[in-house]
Parts: structure tokens; sequence; C-alpha cells
């Protein structure tokens, strides 16, 4: 692994022996300001996937805030754990004060396997801790907007493909319904889609059935992806578009939460071989960043709802650059967002008179 050669700006390793912590803070890029994203808590098989995973997670989180808008760079945590068994006080108070010893430079939040009650915690060690409750003045659950984002570049990618912006007849796959994926069901069911959905948890799937009975479901995401579908919707851990997956695919249309879709810098490919209109992961679920962002400035659901409702339409612009050019929508996309990391982030070399 060439950690000094991946292109990131800083990576940083976290450890206190007592507690426990042992974490990797990954910061790719702050050409366009603080470097967000959220700490990921998850029990990797080594520190070795630890970094690969803070290394990949923090450069997508460079591009998908570049695409959204956001006057932020892209940064990750990742806390080597099992969430359910390591997570104390202590521990996420000591991450805090390393994120605090930072600067400013990262700007972290909730992933997989952390929570507003955790970010409330670490907030304690540090000003730079955001996707906090609503009651220590925070934005909340940030899932609901990550899913409301999910749907809006679904039914972009719906417009470019069928002519409507509606998921109206279509059945859509969706594999995990935690977090992200239940929100996204919630829409998909209102607008009049057919939904078929799988989770390792099956005390989420028994919720979702509960609250929606004419939604389905199938035993795990092999029987998934081969269960007829026009929309695939990945919202658990990332690689899930591995080559077998694509080559057994139904789905016309890819479009999901879930972070790091793509098995390998092939697979974009892949699709765009078989015919299939990939909505790129970290286009479609940014809506999470916005609403954290938003946070920032005093939080306003209205005014991050508003902004998350752009998606749609950057979607339709990576859609129609991808065609235009002859190359995936993965491709377009990291263009879109390189070219405003270059013409933004340049700007910072005009010089400012200093104040006082």
């Amino acid at each position: 692994m060439d950690v000094l050669g991946s292109g990131h700006e800083q990576v940083v390793f976290c450890a206190d022996p007592e507690s426990g912590l042992r974490a990797v803070i990954a910061i790719y890029s702050t050409a366009l300001g603080p470097a967000l994203g959220g700490t990921r808590f998850y029990p990797y098989a080594s520190e070795a996937d630890a970094v690969t995973d803070a290394l990949a997670l923090s450069k997508a989180m460079a591009y998908k805030n570049s695409l959204a808008g956001l006057d932020l760079g892209g940064g990750k945590g990742v806390i080597i754990g099992d969430p359910k068994v390591h997570k104390t006080e202590a521990l996420l108070r000591a991450y805090g004060r390393f994120v605090e010893s930072l600067g400013g430079r990262y700007l972290t939040a909730c992933d997989v396997g952390t929570y507003n009650a955790d970010l409330d915690v670490v907030a304690r060690e540090t000003r730079f801790a955001h996707g906090r409750s609503l009651a220590h003045g925070g934005c909340g659950d940030s899932s609901v907007l990550t899913a409301f984002g999910v749907f809006q570049g679904m039914r972009a990618a719906a417009q470019h493909r069928w002519g409507s912006p509606s998921l109206a007849g279509r059945t859509v796959a969706v594999a995990g319904v935690g977090k992200v994926g239940s929100w996204l069901v919630d829409s998909l069911v209102e607008d009049g889609a057919s939904v078929v959905v799988t989770d390792v948890d099956a005390a989420a799937v028994e919720r979702v059935v509960a609250k929606h009975p004419g939604v389905r479901s199938v035993a795990g995401t092999a029987e998934l992806v081969r269960t007829p579908h026009d929309v695939y919707a990945p919202c658990a851990l990332g690689g899930a578009l591995d080559d077998e997956t694509v080559a057994v695919l139904p789905a016309e249309v890819v479009c999901g939460g879930a972070n790091n879709q793509l098995a390998h810098e092939g697979t974009a490919q892949l699709l765009l071989d078989r015919g299939i209109l990939y909505a790129p992961d970290y286009l479609v679920n940014a809506g999470g960043v916005i609403q954290v962002e938003d946070e920032r400035h005093g939080f306003s659901f209205a005014r991050a709802e508003a902004k998350a409702t752009s998606i749609l339409d950057v979607a339709l612009r990576v859609f129609a650059a991808a065609d235009a050019a002859g190359v995936s929508p993965a491709v377009a996309a990291d263009r879109l967002a390189e070219e405003r990391i270059h013409a933004v982030g340049r700007l910072a070399t005009i010089r400012l008179p200093r104040p006082g």
C-alpha cells in the first residue's frame, strides 16, 4: 500500500491504548475548504484494511462535496472495532481530541457505526464534530436527506432512461434497509414503485415489511440481484457491484445510497458495456453531507432539503456529459468534480489582505 503516493494531503494514525482507540483520519483535499467526512466505526480485519477504506472514502468525499457545490474538501475517519462492544464515552472523547488537534482541517460527522448521540460525545472534546442531535443544536439524522438525494438521483436516472422522472410502475430492488435504505423505501412506495428488499439484519426487513405490507423480501443479495427488477439500489456497505453481480443484474439502472459501490475501477465500464445506467454513488448520496454542512450555518431542514433537490439536476448533467463524451457516468462525474476542485480551489492563490 503506497499511502504517500495516494494523492492525499494528510493521513493521521490515532491511538489511545487505555480507552482502546485505534483510528485513522485521512484528508484527501482541502482545496475547496475543510475536509468533511463522517467517522466509520467498523471491525476491520486488519489495520491495512482500515487505512485502505479511509483512503478510498476520503477521496470519494472530496468528489462528493465538490459535485454537491459545497465549499468543503474531503476526509474520512475510521475507528477499528466493533461498535457494539468497543464503543465507550472515553474512546469517543479520545477520538474527539485527535479531531480537535487537526485545528479544523477535518470536520467529522456520522457514518456506519456512529450516530448523532455519539457525535454529541465527540463534540465535548472538539469544535469540529457535526451531525449532532437536535437536542444539542445539531441537524439530527442525516440519513433522511441522504435517502432523499438518492431518490432524486433515481428520478433523474428514470428521466434519462425512460423519459419520465417517476418510478411508478417500476420494480426497485433495495439491498440494505437500514438508516438510508428504509427511508428510500418510503419514497419509492409513495411514488408508486414496486419494491423488493433484503438485509443481513432480519429485524430491519421485518420493520420495513410491517410498515409497507406490499414490499417483498428475499433471503439475501445473491437472490435479490437475480430477481427481476428495473432499478438496483445498493444501500449497505461498499463493493456491492463486483463482476459477478454486474454480469447477472437484470436492472437497467443502478442507483443506491452505499459508498464506494464499484468493486474496482473497471466496474463502471462493465456496467456501460451491459447498457446499465449507473448513477455515481457519491453524487446521489450527497444529501447527508448537504444536511450536515447546513448545520454549520444554523440548521434549517427546509433549506437543506432545497439544496438536496439540486441532485436531480446535477445527475442529469452528468448523464448528458457521459453520453456526449461516450464514457461512463462515473468518469463524467469525476471530471466535473475535478474541474470544480481546480477552478474554485485555485482562487485561494489570490492573496487577500490580512485583517487588521
